[in-house]
């Protein structure tokens, strides 16, 4: 990924399509939008559809001029839009609307009266955002990139169709990193530091670990996340996928990519250079600041988020990683060393088996030695592509499930 120098300076306002707008990610993006509507302005929306009624309020506050759902139907959707359109004094609102499970991908490709968007955000979870990463890639708009998923599992392809700087990582780490990445040349780095909060059980031993439950899980000390990425901040597996994400990003080898654990959340990832120097990006918690930094690349967007008081005594920790404890982001190393098909296995298996601790089925150390297990099965695939990923995930979701419902919580 390119992070300095290859891009031209521009303040001019950017047209964004923002995916997963009902999400937290999506209505963190909204918010940034609405602070600097000078910048931005939405073209297009979309989302899985459990909130329909919050999705047409969204189009109808931004206009967009297209919006897709991938479960429900054009007349709900419609309705809703109607309504609120109504209600907002904003008669004779019509977007062009879309419906089904490749909602998303239409409108990551959207080319409506005002042309392509110049940014797409896609902040769906899960590798269902892999056809609409590959959309927005092939439409060249710049992608801002919260679905870590989709370059995970998809990795070569998602790379080898996007262009130089292309991809804007919207995580916080790898945000962090491309900032941290400005201050010296790719030749300079020597090793990419990702902070992890250790969630809501570190410092606990594996035995312990045993023991936890789905509402501990859920309880995260700094961040408020759904109940897959939440439950994957508890096991770590979080962290292994975004150890495999910036080794994709940034082009950086694995085993020059390290985890440590800085519990304040403070200091959100680091790099390390050849002369033994180390530049940190640090910020408060809130996931505002990448996101504006996604939409608005290489250029900042003032006020997105507050900065650290300075005036206020404060301490930062940092401690290794318990690997033993918690081995998700060693096997996550594994996998794509391993590359082919076996990250989009990694990330299929442990999303069957976090349904399945959620659902009381299995214990908390249950769904880390699932993902083992089902990677020890998998044989890969001789090409990488979406047919194949597909394939392999599909294949990863029912051997999980075979080993799960022997099991017992």
């Amino acid at each position: 990924m390119q992070t300095s120098g290859a891009e031209p300076r521009s303040k001019t306002q950017r047209s964004v399509i923002i995916l997963g707008s009902t999400g937290s990610i999506g209505t963190q993006a909204l918010n940034v939008v609405d602070g600097a509507p000078h910048r931005f302005r939405v073209t297009a929306l979309s989302a899985g559809g459990g909130n329909i009624d919050a999705l047409a309020r969204q189009a109808v506050h931004t206009r967009a001029e297209a919006v897709g759902v991938a479960a429900g139907n054009l007349d709900e959707l419609r309705t809703a839009i109607e309504e609120h359109a109504d209600r907002r004094g904003a008669v004779g609102y019509r977007p062009e609307l879309f419906a089904g499970p490749d909602a998303s991908t239409r409108i990551a490709a959207w080319n409506g009266g005002s042309g392509p968007a110049d940014v797409v955000l896609n902040g769906i979870t899960g590798s269902i955002g892999l056809a609409p990463t590959l959309a927005a890639l092939a439409s060249g708009a710049k992608l801002a990139l919260a679905n870590k998923e989709s370059l995970i599992v998809g990795g070569a392809l998602v790379t080898g169709a996007a262009a130089p700087g292309q991809i804007v990582p919207v995580d916080s780490e790898h945000s962090a990193i491309a900032q941290c990445l400005r201050a010296g040349r790719a030749d300079e780095v020597e090793r990419l530091i990702l902070t992890a909060s250790g969630g809501p059980f570190r410092g606990r031993s594996r035995d312990e670990l045993a023991r936890a439950t789905p509402a501990e899980a859920l309880n995260h000390p700094t961040w408020d996340m759904g109940k897959v990425v939440t439950t994957n901040s508890a096991t770590l597996v979080n962290k292994g996928l975004e150890l495999i994400e910036a080794h994709l990003l940034f082009g950086v080898p694995l085993e020059a990519i390290d985890v440590v654990v800085h519990p304040q959340s403070v200091v959100h990832s680091m790099v390390q250079f050849t002369d033994g120097a180390v530049i940190a990006q640090a910020s408060p918690p809130d996931m505002r600041l990448p996101i504006a930094l996604g939409l608005g690349w290489p250029d900042r967007v003032p006020r997105a988020a507050q900065p650290c008081d300075w005036s206020q005594a404060t301490a930062w920790t940092f401690e290794p990683l318990d690997t033993r404890a918690f081995p998700a982001v060693e096997i996550a190393r594994d996998a794509a060393k391993q590359a082919s098909t076996f990250p989009a296995v990694f990330n299929a298996a442990n999303e069957e088996a976090v349904g399945a601790f959620h659902a009381g089925r299995i214990g908390f150390l249950d769904i880390v030695d699932t993902v083992e297990a089902v990677l020890s099965e998998h044989g890969g695939s001789s090409e990488l592509s979406v047919d194949s990923v597909l394939a392999a995930e599909e294949w990863a979701r029912a051997r999980a499930n075979e080993r799960l419902s022997t099991q017992k919580s």
